[in-house]
């Protein structure tokens, strides 16, 4: 197996392999399991040795006996760097589901290299781990419907995560003017009732508390109508969003 290297992960390598002796056939003295790690060996090669995953310890053979040149072991090094950043992007999954951008943020956090970042991304994308469209819609849907926050902060949102705005608009898309409405007027009425004092003040303070959550100025003023009218205020209904 050839693995195309670029000067980022040969640097890496160099650092790893520093004190490896060019040339020489290196054999594999001792294997041992690193302690307070249950998937990573200490590959022992007499005076020299390096750490590798269990999958990658397994898939190059690297038992006792056998030997390799230190142009094998780079490739080696390379593949265990891989396999590292896709047990850390499984780790970060674990807890909830995650953007493209924000798993490239973990894995640059964990000092992983770029060019395996990009792949590992990849890879968890083909394996629909990571689903950006699939993230875009089902968070816009939890925002409005759990959270009560408008279109405009989910945007804003989604923006922050790193979701492309196609997919954030396709995402919006899907929320209904009702749902939205819906939504902001359960939370509008909340607010308003909490409110003591005139029409004029409830009328600020709930319209300035929806703007905030992300509803526009025309959902903010249907809502603040539809309050005047069920406490039977009349003439409250300028415009001030």
């Amino acid at each position: 197996m050839v693995i195309q290297l670029d000067f980022e992960a040969e640097e890496q390598d160099e650092q790893v392999l520093s004190d490896f002796p060019e040339g020489e056939l290196l054999e594999i003295t001792k294997v041992e399991r690193q302690k307070k790690s249950d998937h990573r060996y200490i590959i022992h090669f007499g005076a020299y040795n390096m750490t590798v995953h269990e999958d990658v310890m397994i898939k190059y053979r690297m038992i006792t006996s056998n030997s390799f040149m230190k142009a094998d072991l780079v490739e080696i090094v390379v593949a265990d760097e891989r396999q590292r950043a896709y047990v850390e992007g499984l780790r970060y999954l674990e807890r909830k589901p995650r953007t493209a951008m924000e798993m490239t943020r973990r894995l640059r956090q964990k000092e992983i290299g770029e060019t395996i970042i990009a792949e590992v991304v990849q890879r968890l994308q083909e394996e629909r781990l990571l689903d950006d469209p699939l993230y875009a819609k089902q968070w816009a849907e939890q925002r409005i419907a759990n959270q009560r926050k408008g279109k405009m902060w989910i945007r804003q949102e989604l923006r922050e995560k790193g979701i492309d705005k196609t997919l954030i608009s396709e995402a919006l898309e899907n929320i209904t003017p009702e749902q939205e409405l819906e939504s902001a007027l359960e939370t509008g009425r909340k607010k308003w009732n909490l409110i003591r004092g005139e029409a004029s003040d409830k009328r600020r303070k709930t319209g300035a508390f929806l703007m905030r959550r992300g509803f526009s100025g025309d959902m903010v003023r249907q809502v603040i109508n539809t309050l005047l009218a069920e406490d039977n205020y009349e003439g409250e209904d300028e415009e001030f969003y």
